[in-house]
């Protein structure tokens, strides 16, 4: 169809339009947050509990209830090598579905890692950095948050070690590398460097491995080392809070579009990117009566928002983490190992559980071979490749441009395009040559996984 508005694909901010301070969707909420729980107590935990692993800056984040906190300069300083990031509207996507829906994407693609997850690696690297901290050590799925804070990791001066997921250290060899070029240390996961690591092996040798696994190493690798903190790639309050720089951007990007979305979507494994476009969107719904629906689409091999239970449970796998409330298939819940390896997370963050449960956010989950299709779909019309992770948001933006189509309605469609599948080429030549699966929800195994949830 020939659109009859003006044909500008690419918005573009300059540097001065950083955001200055992140978004704290908790100060906007209308439900409280329930508080994460000390893992033997029961209790509340306080900042000593967390100080083992989080300096005190990040764990004054965690906890706040102000709705901005500042953004350091030299954090901004570090953003400006990539940000702001454009927004495009999808115009040969929208000619090639014959819809009226106007299609937006926000591309994170362009960071020197290749997605969003720099937005907070750059600010956990600065805040460990500043109180005097030499060491960090973590885990990574499909390796975007590994290959970010290995890159934030030289920005800073810090070592970086990096546990990752075995079914992704195999599938994504050059993830690998790219995190070693950055200097980091990168083992599979799970490996024989920890105590935990050992235990699994011993029992189960041949396993893909988790999330909450290599989350559990980097735990106990933290917690055993004075010059070493731990750093997350997504889940906690403080990680979305650092992404919210990409949905600020957006606010501003389709005001200079001259519209608004009706719909927003991001992929969900742990909230991250999710929460970076969508908060500051819903804060509007909050604040000022606005009405964007806002959908999360996850992996139907690990559908935490639409399977899973609302419930404290441990965020990893060995039982070390505090417990916080979310939406869980159970620690004990191995996910398939699909080529989304950042989205193979058994619980999902407690602050998009909570919208979750309150309905205030929507939840669709999509199987691999279909989300693959929307991300050729898109390829082939936008030209960019994305990662495994956003063909899950594309694929339910696809939906709502074709239910649009049905309607004949126009929508306004915006979605979070959050990184590039440059390193995921052998998922796409599987999905080309028919050998990629589609992976079940296993029903029985997440039955056996919830039975195991602490009693709380």
């Amino acid at each position: 169809m020939a659109p009859s508005e003006p044909r500008q694909t690419k918005f573009v901010l300059d540097e001065s339009h950083i955001p200055r301070a992140w978004y704290n969707i908790v100060a906007d909420l209308p439900v409280p947050p329930s508080p994460p729980l000390h893992p033997g107590t029961g209790q509340p935990i306080g900042p000593d509990d967390l100080a083992p692993l989080f300096p005190m800056a990040l764990i004054g984040q965690e906890v706040s209830t102000e709705r901005e906190i500042e953004i350091p300069e030299p954090v901004r300083d570090a953003y400006r090598l990539y940000r702001p990031s454009p927004l495009y509207r999808a115009h040969r996507l929208e000619r090639a579905l014959d819809t009226p829906a106007h299609i937006y994407y926000k591309y994170e693609g362009g960071s020197p890692s290749g997605s969003h997850k720099p937005n907070t690696a750059i600010a956990q690297a600065f805040f460990n950095k500043e109180q005097g901290v030499k060491r960090l050590a973590t885990e990574t799925g499909a390796g975007q948050w590994g290959s970010a804070l290995a890159f934030a990791g030289a920005m800073f001066g810090l070592e970086v070690k990096v546990y990752m997921v075995r079914a992704s250290y195999d599938q994504k060899p050059y993830r690998r590398i790219l995190m070693e070029t950055y200097g980091a240390e990168v083992v599979a996961s799970p490996s024989l460097t920890t105590n935990y690591g050992r235990t699994v092996l011993a029992v189960t040798p041949d396993t893909p491995g988790s999330l909450g696994m290599a989350i559990s190493e980097a735990v106990e690798d933290a917690a055993t080392r004075d010059d070493t903190k731990y750093a997350l790639g997504s889940v906690l309050n403080h990680v979305l809070l650092h992404q919210t720089v990409i949905g600020q951007e957006a606010l501003e990007q389709m005001s200079m579009a001259g519209e608004s979305p009706d719909i927003v979507i991001g992929c969900t494994g742990g909230g991250s990117n999710f929460a970076g476009l969508t908060f500051p969107f819903l804060g509007r719904n909050f604040r000022d009566g606005a009405k964007h629906r806002v959908i999360a689409a996850e992996p139907e091999a690990a559908p935490s928002l639409t399977r899973g239970v609302y419930a404290y449970d441990f965020g990893d796998t060995g039982k070390m983490t505090p417990l916080v409330k979310m939406y869980t298939l159970g620690s004990d819940f191995i996910p398939e190992p699909i080529h989304a390896g950042g989205l193979r997370y058994h619980g999902m963050s407690p602050l998009v559980s909570l919208l979750k449960q309150h309905d205030l956010i929507e939840a669709r989950s999509v199987h691999q071979r279909s989300s693959f299709a929307a991300g050729v779909t898109f390829a082939r019309a936008e030209g960019i490749l994305p990662a495994p992770e956003p063909t899950h948001a594309i694929r339910v933006a696809i939906d709502e441009a074709l239910a649009a189509k049905e309607a004949g309605e126009s929508r306004v469609i915006l979605f979070n395009l959050c990184g590039h599948g440059h390193f995921d080429l052998s998922a796409y030549e599987q999905y080309l040559a028919g050998t990629l699966e589609d992976y079940e929800y296993p029903l029985e195994r997440v039955e056996a996984a919830l039975a195991g949830l602490p009693q709380v």
